[in-house]
């Protein structure tokens, strides 16, 4: 097993041929918005004052600060021991805990429980735990008029470091590199909430704002009234404000899962990146990142030039449209790494520190189990998750695009179509080594 190895497919692992899963890619979403045009002509979804209510019980827990605060004191000590075990536990990848309870079962799992329960980060999160036990100590903010003005851009910064973290260096895997960024990001998360005030963790936290965004997408949410109720998913995923950096946001989760890809390519390990070094893989992620970001800023501009709306807003406009399509490329390229590699961490938390005649849960000796998932599911998983985040992408788009002008045409749409195309196409063709 290659450890922290992202677990996607390689061409050989499609059961269908790749041509035909690229043309079948495209067309579905060209018949898609032909489809929407005929018979979706008016702005439909219920946004956030839709949905029905939950139990009162369950209002009451989601209402319950003394709720909120255990739960974060129960991530902070799962922090805290992850840390520890980084800083104490095994020397070797293979065998500590710290890797795989970072890059695995947090990162990745941390969008199936978004999609599950909403934006679970934001209520769970430690930051705001050890946040508010600090500002008696700093006294209030000062810059927290100057939050709003910031917008989302802090959180694209530190997604950025993440996967570049995650992606690029040799080390990423290595116990001290997991204890160095966990304390470096809380240090700084810290530093900037007491700054700012709470609501920094908001626009700030990469991680935050990304369980936010996938949380949009969930069927249990809040009305505008504040319950708690089940929805249609995509009924809020347009809603609230779009602000600053927004957009930035999903480009750089877009552009790094597309990186993934690229740098498994024989291209790409025989070419610009056979160095395997740092430069190469920064440059590559950049390359990336940038090019998502030019296609994204070219489709929505045209798109707004041709309905006659100002071209500035437009990127921001249709940013949570891209959300759909980011967790569509998640699914296709870590469906396998949680389901499989996955296992590694329950395995290791039976023994977190790899202490002699110590298994708390019977499992220390377990081996991953290559028979959850065969090729031929993870094939079809990846295929049909990016073919239908794009589906709901260009659905979201056209109902955004009848609600900042209600009677728009056609042809305002087709570039920002087009490009959503050329996502999925270039997306499935990197993710099976095309």
């Amino acid at each position: 097993m290659t450890v922290l190895a992202h677990g996607v497919g390689s061409r050989t692992d499609l059961p269908i041929p790749l041509g035909l899963a690229l043309y079948g890619a495209g067309a579905a979403i060209l018949v898609s918005f032909a489809a929407l045009l005929l018979f979706w002509r008016t702005a439909t979804l219920g946004g956030s004052s839709s949905g029905r209510p939950l139990p009162a019980l369950v209002q009451r827990a989601a209402d319950s600060p003394r709720a909120r605060s255990a739960l974060q004191a129960l991530a902070a000590g799962l922090v805290l021991l992850v840390l520890t075990a980084a800083l104490a536990g095994p020397p070797g990848t293979a065998r500590n805990l710290a890797p795989w309870a970072l890059y695995v079962t947090f990162w990745v799992g941390l969008v199936p429980a978004s999609l599950l329960l909403g934006p679970v980060w934001r209520v769970v999160n430690p930051l705001r735990l050890a946040h508010r036990g600090l500002r008696a100590l700093a006294g209030p903010a000062r810059g927290a008029d100057r939050l709003p003005a910031v917008g989302a851009w802090p959180a694209a910064a530190f997604l950025a470091v993440f996967v570049w973290l995650e992606l690029v260096p040799a080390q990423r895997a290595e116990p001290g590199a997991v204890a160095a960024f966990l304390v470096g990001y809380a240090v700084v998360q810290l530093g900037a909430a007491l700054w700012f005030g709470e609501g920094w963790f908001a626009r700030g936290d990469g991680f935050e704002v990304y369980s936010t965004l996938v949380g949009r997408l969930s069927a249990v949410g809040r009305r505008d009234d504040g319950r708690v109720v089940l929805r249609n998913p995509l009924a809020n995923a347009t809603t609230g404000t779009a602000e600053p950096g927004l957009a930035a946001v999903v480009v750089v989760l877009l552009g790094s899962t597309a990186f993934d890809g690229l740098s498994r390519t024989v291209w790409w390990q025989t070419g610009p990146g056979a160095a395997n070094d740092v430069l190469s893989g920064t440059l590559g992620l950049g390359a990336m990142v940038g090019l998502v970001a030019a296609m994204y800023v070219l489709g929505t501009r045209l798109s707004g030039r041709l309905a006659g709306l100002p071209p500035r807003p437009q990127p921001r406009l249709y940013a949570a449209t891209l959300v759909p399509i980011v967790l569509g490329y998640t699914v296709a390229h870590y469906f396998s790494l949680l389901a499989l590699d996955g296992q590694m961490t329950w395995i290791l938390a039976s023994n977190p520190f790899g202490w002699a005649g110590v298994d708390l849960f019977g499992t220390y000796g377990n081996r991953v189990d290559l028979t959850a998932a065969s090729p031929d599911t993870i094939a079809y998983v990846q295929v049909g998750a990016v073919i239908v985040g794009h589906v709901l992408g260009v659905t979201l788009a056209h109902e955004q695009a009848l609600r900042a002008q209600r009677h728009a045409r056609a042809s305002d749409q087709l570039p920002l179509v087009v490009v959503m195309v050329l996502f999925t196409v270039g997306g499935l063709g990197l993710l099976f080594g095309f």
